[in-house]
């Protein structure tokens, strides 16, 4: 394993045991507080542990007993760069500066460490924005931004930490394909509370709970056949895979998914993913046509109570509507539907 942590802090209720192999992504999921970002901040060095260690790449990063640290490499000594919420560049430098501040802290000369920055400003697509101040930059730029500092070091180790969590919702899927390239291969840590974030970016998914894992597992089989309260939860995405025609995905079943490709690296005839929520989807008795929708026949399945709105299940699409919808409608078990969703609230993603 690249990384293996071990670790305790009684103060916070956290005991948390993690590894994560090379290459690979590991998603941290689980409620506010639950000790998700914890767990990167020991990782990262931020917070020092009562008792454990941090191991990565054979070499150990910090031992602690009894609350006292037996090894302690310092965070900028670690080979771990740590993404936060808030992209948090460097108001006085540029872009490029920003994103070369790594490089030349490690001891690299000026024009190597631009070198290195123009690169991974290319790698996130802002390359034209590289004598830019910070202050001009948009939310979702500079974020980008920020990956490409925490890159520009050639960590090890890569944490991010809710990286979407402080974005607009119109930006978000930009960044998340951005990632999606960028990670893998690499070694990463995501916290993350969103579902689609795990799905698209990570391996495996951990759920951690009252500061304990109370699920590990490849990310598919997590969501798919969930075991604790969170996951269960948190895995309520429509997921329709199958192959990119150019405008949709077409399903084996020939269903046809229209939708918006936020970001490069679909080609026509690979597989593609197209995703969207329960709550874009709505219910009808009847064929409902026009071009900015899709419409899907479906069988109910079940009906489930959720807050106040129903989830209504079909063979293989799920829908939020409300009580007074699903009594008009005659919603029950057996009742044959037509399900339509807006080509506007479906994203599209390779693999």
């Amino acid at each position: 394993m690249t990384l293996t942590l071990a670790a305790t802090l009684p103060a916070r209720g956290f005991d948390v045991e993690l590894d994560v192999a090379e290459g690979r992504t590991l998603a941290l999921l689980g409620p506010n507080g639950a000790g998700k970002s914890t767990a990167l901040g020991i990782a990262a060095g931020t917070l020092r542990p009562h008792d454990g260690h941090v191991v990565l790449d054979g070499r150990t990063l910090v031992r602690a007993e009894g609350g006292r640290s037996r090894a302690w490499v310092p965070p900028h000594a670690r080979q771990v760069a740590l993404l936060a919420q808030e992209a948090l560049l460097f108001p006085h430098l540029s872009v490029r500066q920003n994103v070369a501040f790594g490089p030349r802290s490690q001891g690299a000369r000026r024009r190597a460490a631009d070198a290195v920055a123009d690169r991974r400003l290319a790698d996130v697509g802002l390359a034209h924005l590289a004598e830019r101040a910070p202050s001009t930059l948009s939310g979702g730029q500079a974020q980008r931004v920020a990956v490409a500092r925490a890159l520009a070091a050639e960590p090890r180790l890569l944490l991010l930490d809710e990286p979407m969590a402080a974005l607009d919702v119109d930006v978000t899927p930009a960044l998340r394909q951005t990632l999606q390239g960028l990670l893998a291969g690499r070694t990463a840590v995501i916290t993350t509370h969103d579902v689609l974030d795990a799905l698209l970016l990570a391996d495996e998914v951990a759920v951690i709970e009252d500061g304990r894992v109370v699920e590990r597992g490849p990310t598919a089989q997590v969501l798919s056949r969930p075991r604790s309260a969170f996951a269960a939860r948190v895995a309520g995405l429509n997921l329709l895979r199958g192959a990119w025609t150019g405008g949709g995905v077409r399903t084996p079943a020939g269903e046809v998914a229209h939708g918006h490709a936020p970001g490069d690296g679909l080609v026509e005839g690979a597989p593609a993913t197209a995703v969207f929520r329960p709550a874009a989807v709505a219910v009808y008795l009847g064929e409902q046509h026009g071009s900015p929708r899709n419409t899907f026949r479906g069988t109910v399945h079940s009906l489930e109570p959720r807050g106040d709105l129903v989830r209504v299940r079909t063979d293989h699409l799920a829908a939020d509507v409300t009580p007074q919808a699903a009594a008009e409608l005659s919603l029950v078990p057996g009742a044959r539907v037509w399900l339509s969703v807006k080509a506007a609230e479906v994203d599209v993603y390779p693999g």
